[in-house]
């Protein structure tokens, strides 16, 4: 098998676009068979969810607007996460630079979601409970997690997985735009795009490239992470 070439996947979202529907966490939900936690869990802080959308108020009444952020796993390239996890369940993939999570070896100290500045790792504090038909709706890609474990956004890569070996079958590069993970599949305004920054012609690229809307979430810890966001229109969501 040729060997693959190295990647650096990023998602770009345009702020000025994003209406704060939700579209893209039931997709993240459906295609990652992430559990749906009960109200008196959430209260109690075991919120299950890999990407949330974050609303703000701006403006004063009567001309207040609502702006929205969606928060996944940000993939940070110096990922506090990592080195604080004992058995090496959390790392960093250096051919895709994605931060990746090993379910079968997480013992669920939760010391990386105590070190997690972004606050999108979820532990899993029971066995996910699917009833009936749910189980048939299950995606047989992704893993079902147990109780006990850490768990993220994998931006998808399973369809990451799946879109580079039908391009080595076919003995043919990867294009841009073959990759789509299920929240930037489901958003109806298009305000999630994916690709690969090491691709000076990708869609992700152009939108990066000397883009001064552009704007990375709390990027002064030295995380570096891999989700832009194009500010909107108004100041105030970057404040």
């Amino acid at each position: 098998m040729p060997e693959l070439p190295e990647r650096k996947w990023t998602m770009v979202v345009n702020l000025d676009t994003c209406t704060g529907c939700n579209a893209c966490v039931v997709a993240c939900h459906a295609e990652n068979n992430v559990p749906i936690v009960s109200e008196e869990e959430v209260v109690r802080g075991r919120a299950m969810h890999w990407i949330r959308i974050e609303r703000y108020w701006e403006g004063e009444w009567p001309d207040v607007k609502a702006r929205y952020i969606p928060v996944m796993c940000q993939q940070c390239e110096r990922a506090p996460c990592e080195p604080v996890c004992p058995v090496y369940a959390t790392l960093h993939s250096q051919r895709e630079n994605l931060n990746l999570q090993v379910y079968n070896r997480c013992v669920g100290t939760r010391y990386c979601q105590n070190n997690d500045p972004y606050k999108v790792r979820f532990f899993n504090f029971f066995d996910p409970n699917f009833e009936g038909l749910l189980k048939e709706q299950l995606n047989p890609d992704v893993t079902v997690r147990s109780a006990g474990v850490m768990e993220k956004c994998t931006f998808c890569v399973q369809r990451i997985r799946r879109s580079e070996e039908q391009a080595l079958v076919a003995d043919r590069p990867l294009r841009d735009g073959e990759v789509v993970p299920a929240c930037v599949q489901a958003c109806p305004t298009s305000a999630l795009v994916f690709g690969d920054l090491k691709d000076p012609e990708s869609e992700a690229t152009r939108l990066v490239r000397g883009n001064q809307r552009k704007f990375r979430l709390l990027e002064e810890l030295g995380a570096e992470p891999q989700v832009y966001y194009l500010q909107s229109g108004h100041s105030a969501v970057n404040e």
